[in-house]
């Protein structure tokens, strides 16, 4: 764990709340800029760790992910204030234009936009993937996080035949950290 900083559980709620406010379609790129470079409370290493088992559990990667740095800073109290502060805003302003969308949704400037943002979305994830593998050491784990990531997205394997094939490469490292 960083020894840098340990913020409470009040500081992480408003956090993720600000990330959650912020981050359209790229929320994992988004608080790593936050945790690592802004607040300084995680190391590249660490985040990228903690983001590595988000996306191996099931469901909302970034709901993992915030989960488990809750977790490190304020045991299941800072899960929550993470979890919660991640969705509390997004969930009220979804809301919002949900309805807009149901009103105007068919405009052509409205298509055009949302179309706008998905391509900034993925954009911004994408780059901050590349920033991510420029600075990290690369270790079993991680390149296995790559290994998943090539599956799905270049091969278009199913997910679970992706995460059982990596599985004995992954217990294996787990093993052989054990062991040290």
């Amino acid at each position: 764990m960083s020894r840098r900083a340990h913020p409470s559980n009040r500081a992480l709620f408003f956090t993720y709340l600000q990330i959650g406010l912020t981050s359209f379609g790229g929320v994992n790129a988004w608080a790593r800029h936050v945790l690592v470079e802004q607040r300084g409370w995680l190391t590249e290493q660490e985040y990228a760790e903690t983001l590595g088992l988000g996306q191996v559990l099931p469901g909302p990667n970034a709901l993992n992910t915030a989960i488990g740095v809750g977790t490190r800073f304020g045991g299941a109290m800072g899960a929550a204030a993470c979890a919660l502060g991640l969705f509390a805003g997004p969930m009220a302003l979804l809301a919002g234009i949900a309805a807009l969308y149901d009103a105007y949704g068919q405009l052509p400037l409205v298509r055009a936009t949302l179309t706008g943002i998905a391509a900034a979305a993925a954009g911004m994830v994408l780059g901050t993937a590349i920033k991510m593998a420029v600075k990290l050491r690369p270790t079993l784990p991680l390149l296995l996080v790559g290994l998943t990531a090539l599956g799905l997205a270049l091969l278009r394997a199913p997910l679970p035949y992706v995460v059982l094939g990596l599985a004995p490469f992954g217990l294996a490292s787990a093993w052989w950290a054990l062991r040290r």
